[in-house]
This record gives structure tokens, C-alpha cells and sequence, in this order.
């Protein structure tokens, strides 16, 4: 099986089988996911749920978050991971994002890299998600998931994943690709035990054909 053909028969897949594919962090604006995903970052989206409604009750919008002391900011996402890097990248996030884009978050990906916390994933998800450009955020489920199946080749980085996958992703579906590796590495093709028993793209996947044939 070529890798053209591979690609297709999983995006075939996931597009009859799983037709809704979106984020499971909620926000009701692009700022409140550029908080949520900055939180995100090695921390389980559930955890990030929890955190975010008071967060938001306290800090509605950019300017007043940008106001806030680190230390009270730290209070509110206290029980994510990292949580003193994260307040202070959030508070960074707000300033810049008022002294640079009037409040406004951008579209462009290269442009929310400026702003603190935020690195490439990040900005892939917010062009993603918020503005609907083929961008694809690469975590370390994609990065798993893409590796195993076979859609990447001996990728170092997510930059390199990201790049592979590109090639072969119509554009019309990189949004939707992106969150399908994701639930799939989160609730299948888990880190430790994946479940191949209950995974239905055996067929055109070369990590369990090569532990079939080890057997």
C-alpha cells in the first residue's frame, strides 16, 4: 500500500465514521480558546473545563486579564500543570495582545506566535478552530497516532510530522484531520495499551500489522 493510498483509506474512514470532529474545550470566543489551549498544554482538556468557567467569570476579556497580578491569575488555574509559567504567559498573552493587535486575536499563525505562550501547536489550533485555515496543530497524540498508523515516516518533531501529513491532507479536511487523530490517540490508539482490538483501521495500520506478524 502506497502512502497516497494509506491516507485516503483513513480519511475515508474517519470521514463516514466520525462526520463531527471539533474541540473539546469549550469557549464561547477566540479569546477564551487562546486561554484554553495555552492551559491545555500538558493538561487533559477535562481538567481545563473545570478551570475555565471561573477563570472567565473573573477575566471576561483581555484587558482586564492583562490588568491582573500574576499571583491572583496563578489562584484561578492553580490545579492545571505548570501553572506559574502559564500565568505568567497568560498575563504576557493579554498585553501583548492589546499593545500589538488592539485586543483582537489573529488569524495568521505566524502573528500568534508573538504572543506569549503561545507556540506553533497553539497557533495552529486558534487558525484552526477560531478562523477555519488549513492549519494542523501536531500534539503528541497526532504525533503518535500519525506515526503509527504509517501517515508520517521517521518524523523527529511535530514540525516534521505537520509536514508529512500536509502533503497528503486535502485542504478541506486538515481542519477535521486534526481533531480525528487527536480523539483517536486520546480514546484507541492510547500512549501505553493501545486498544487494537477495538480499532477499526487495523487494516491500513503498519504498527499493528508489524505486531501481527511478531506473533
Amino acid at each position: 500500500m502506497t502512502k497516497k493510498e494509506r491516507f485516503e483509506k483513513v480519511l475515508a474512514w474517519f470521514d463516514e465514521n466520525v462526520p463531527v470532529a471539533e474541540t473539546e474545550l469549550r469557549y464561547t470566543n477566540p479569546y477564551e480558546l487562546l486561554v484554553a489551549v495555552i492551559l491545555s498544554a500538558q493538561c487533559t482538556d477535562k481538567r481545563v473545563n473545570v478551570i475555565t468557567p471561573p477563570f472567565f467569570e473573573r477575566f471576561p476579556t483581555p484587558e482586564i486579564l492583562a490588568d491582573a497580578p500574576v499571583e491572583e491569575v496563578f489562584e484561578y488555574i492553580r490545579t492545571c500543570s505548570y501553572p506559574n509559567n502559564k500565568a505568567k504567559h497568560l498575563v504576557g498573552m493579554a498585553n501583548t495582545l492589546i499593545s500589538e493587535f488592539d485586543g483582537v486575536v489573529p488569524s495568521d499563525v505566524i502573528e500568534l506566535q508573538k504572543l506569549p505562550g503561545v507556540g506553533r501547536k497553539t497557533a495552529n489550533v486558534i487558525a484552526s478552530v477560531v478562523f477555519d485555515l488549513p492549519a494542523l496543530a501536531v500534539d503528541t497524540h497526532v504525533f503518535r497516532v500519525a506515526a503509527r498508523i504509517g501517515l508520517s515516516t521517521n518524523a523527529k518533531n511535530p514540525l516534521q510530522t505537520e509536514m508529512q501529513l500536509m502533503k497528503f491532507i486535502p485542504e478541506n479536511l486538515v481542519s477535521k484531520a486534526h481533531h480525528w487523530l487527536i480523539l483517536h490517540g486520546r480514546y484507541v490508539c492510547k500512549a501505553r495499551r493501545p486498544e487494537c482490538e477495538s480499532c477499526e483501521l487495523t487494516t491500513f495500520c503498519k504498527y499493528y500489522l508489524k505486531q501481527e506478524a511478531q506473533k
